[in-house]
């Protein structure tokens, strides 16, 4: 299994964890973007993973049967964490790179159909194909590069997401960003254009402004992380987490400009808010994320 693969994008490269016995570090064109545990699909070594699960956990029981959307593929991780807890899941994995998804398939033990479906395909376009009221969970873990290609971020590509979801449903997304959080508050903005409940989590640092990494945005027409069962899951990793909910996701967003589709060939545009400012990409090697899949 240890090497270099010849995949759809570039290459792949999977490298044993030094740290735990049967663990693996997947690398996308040198730069790490999953941690897999073949003992233990509950063990997520990324923080913002975690994250996810705090927020799904306490809605669902184990015994319900969850239909779970992963934009973004990658080594599985949290597709292998959601089917080991909730042993009844429906699953779709969407990932753009077909050549990728074989391998992964092949070396991760990964449940196969119906309980978790590989699909090779652009996120948003598979997004868009899908039925209205057919998942409770869409996660967006998509990265080319260092950045979610933008067609992934605006409200036109969130309205599908609501569309997809059944009431009671919830849009989460990993942004990865840099100190000035310029990204996260436009992606916060479009958000909230578009669910009556928002929440943002991360680290205090980074919700400070004081470092580059990862911030989770989630979106209900339900309220969200309210159970108790959350906020302990938050404040159980390495660097306990901070959840922002209600008038302080609006203040983080405020000024901040709503993404929207382009109208012209030039790319996605903005549809401003007073103050609202571009920010700079985040850098790579500093953001942690699984999937690969998507435009660009």
């Amino acid at each position: 299994m240890v090497g270099v693969y010849e995949i759809d994008t570039g290459t792949c490269e999977l490298v044993p964890d030094r740290f735990t016995p049967h663990g693996w570090v997947l690398k996308v064109n040198g730069v790490e973007s999953s941690h897999v545990d073949l003992d233990d699909p509950r063990r997520l070594d990324f923080e913002y993973m975690r994250w996810f699960a705090a927020l799904i956990e306490p809605r669902w029981q184990a015994e319900h049967r969850l239909r779970a959307l992963h934009l973004g593929g990658g080594g599985c991780s949290m597709a292998r964490y959601l089917a080991a807890g909730y042993p009844e899941a429906r699953q779709v994995v969407v990932e753009i790179d077909a050549a990728m998804a074989v391998l992964v398939r092949g070396w991760f033990d990964l449940p196969r159909a119906p309980r978790l479906r590989l699909r090779a395909g652009e996120a948003r376009a598979v997004l868009e194909s899908l039925r209205e009221d057919t998942r409770d969970v869409i996660i967006r873990d998509v990265f080319s590069g260092a950045v979610t290609p933008e067609p992934l971020t605006t409200a036109e590509c969130t309205a599908e997401a609501v569309r997809v979801l059944s009431p009671g449903g919830v849009y989460m997304v990993n942004c990865g960003d840099t100190r000035d959080r310029g990204t996260a508050r436009r992606e916060t903005a479009t958000m909230l254009q578009a669910f009556e409940h928002v929440v943002v989590i991360s680290d205090p640092a980074m919700l400070a402004g004081r470092r580059t990494g990862n911030i989770v945005i989630a979106g209900s027409d339900v309220p969200l992380g309210e159970s108790p069962d959350t906020m302990r899951a938050l404040l159980r990793g390495a660097v306990p987490a901070r959840m922002w909910a209600g008038e302080r996701v609006r203040r983080f967003a405020s000024g901040a400009p709503v993404l929207r589709d382009a109208t012209t060939a030039e790319g996605p545009g903005t549809q401003e808010g007073p103050g609202g400012q571009e920010g700079a990409p985040a850098a790579a090697e500093a953001v942690t994320r699984e999937g690969t899949t998507g435009r660009g």
